[in-house]
């Protein structure tokens, strides 16, 4: 690590001078850099000429002067994944397969703190940019990768269904027997960042305090079956409790999703306190000294009784009605909410969780993105910074990082390395 002054420093961030080479694509490895640049570090996101870059800038829809469209109608059109995942992040073209660029790169990777990569096992040590390529020039880096199995775990390519199939969890949600079920959110491309992050502000902190850097390794298939792992579902299976319950949960009754009027509603009431709170709520107090649900186990004994009568009542009222009769008697409940308006929820904006998207050229999009859902007490943390055009930065940030003369960046960019 050198002394040399970094770009961007926001003194008032807990991550302000620590310099993030970003060699991500697609979703997994951007948003743990997202979330890296939204905590104040200067992330250079390094994507290649040839190809177009980040996977992600050629996701429809788009957005641009004319609005939003399901094709780019005009170069500067933005794909809304890369409005949304390249905020706060610097751009800059490099092609890595050739000698120049893996030369230019690892003199980018003396001056910085980190670099995050999600390529297939096996791939940043073939191009010769790899842990022990970029330690021979930075002996304090960290160097956080982000695979489908893990470093040591073969050079298979992983997308989100695939772990997700493989890590269990497709059984784990739906009706008994009904065929296995995808996630919706791809929580498996989100989970391994997480804790990528984790895993390398953890490595930060031991080499600040006097220790070495290292290699940060997450497999998006562990991190997502250890997930599954917190609930006991081989311990369910070998005692012949459901592992697939559909929207209720008879083991915790009263608990589930429940139809309303103009939609649903989720209830949690499996305490004897809020079971209670869910009779008064539903206008029948005579069912806390019912022999079928007194208490907790009568009530798991008789859930498909007690759920239909939960239904009985919450089908004929509309889900503010029903949600606030539940919460009036202390109960856990909620109105199910359409993904468009959950993201503008009142909470989460306030807390700057969700934010809506914008870029200068094209000005406010009404779309809703990702804010930094992490408030601290002294300290700021925020996506703030547009994202970039494709090598928008490549010039500033081979000067100020890399340390390249103007003629060095100009004979680059005749080689076609940059």
């Amino acid at each position: 690590m050198t002394d040399e002054p970094r770009p961007d420093d926001a003194p008032n961030r807990p991550l302000a001078g620590t310099v993030v080479l970003d060699l991500t694509t697609a979703l997994a490895g951007p948003y743990a850099t997202l979330l890296l640049g939204g905590l104040g570090a200067t992330v250079v996101k390094v994507e290649n000429p040839r190809t177009g870059g980040d996977s992600s800038r050629n996701n429809s829809p788009y957005f641009g002067r004319a609005g939003l469209s399901v094709t780019r109608a005009a170069e500067t059109d933005m794909s809304v994944s890369t409005m949304g995942r390249s905020r706060n992040k610097k751009s800059i073209t490099l092609d890595l397969k050739h000698e120049r660029g893996r030369e230019t790169f690892l003199r980018l990777a003396r001056n910085v703190d980190i670099v995050v990569e999600n390529y297939a096992a096996g791939t940043a040590d073939r191009l010769g940019i790899g842990y022990a390529d970029v330690r021979a020039v930075n002996p304090s880096i960290i160097f956080t990768s982000i695979s489908g199995f893990g470093a040591d775990g073969g050079s298979g390519k992983a997308m989100d269904s695939i772990v997700q199939a493989m890590s269990g969890v497709m059984y784990s949600a739906g009706e008994p027997g009904a065929e296995p079920i995808r996630f919706g959110l791809p929580v498996g491309d989100l989970l391994a960042p997480l804790y990528a992050v984790i895993g390398t502000l953890a490595a930060k902190v031991q080499r600040d305090r006097g220790g070495v850097g290292q290699h940060v390794d997450v497999s998006m298939l562990g991190a997502l079956t250890s997930l599954l792992s917190t609930e006991p579902f081989d311990a369910f299976a070998r005692v012949g409790l459901p592992l697939r319950t559909g929207n209720a949960v008879p083991r915790l009754a009263p608990f589930g999703i429940f139809p309303a009027k103009d939609g649903f509603i989720a209830l949690c009431g499996p305490t004897d306190t809020f079971a209670r709170g869910v009779f008064r709520a539903m206008g029948q107090p005579e069912l806390i000294d019912s022999d079928r649900f007194a208490t907790r186990d009568q009530r798991v004994r008789h859930a498909d009784a007690l759920h239909d009568l939960v239904t009985a009542w919450s089908r004929t009222r509309h889900r503010t009605d029903a949600v606030a009769a539940l919460t009036a008697e202390g109960v856990p409940a909620a109105e199910v909410l359409e993904p468009a308006d959950a993201l503008r929820n009142p909470a989460v904006l306030r807390r700057g969780e969700v934010v809506e998207l914008s870029h200068p050229e094209h000005g406010s999009t009404g779309l809703m993105g990702p804010g930094v859902p992490i408030r601290f007490s002294h300290a700021d943390a925020r996506l703030d910074q547009p994202a970039p055009h494709l090598g928008e930065h490549t010039a500033e940030l081979l000067d100020t990082i890399g340390g390249l003369t103007p003629e060095e960046i100009a004979e680059l960019r005749r080689a076609g390395v940059v």
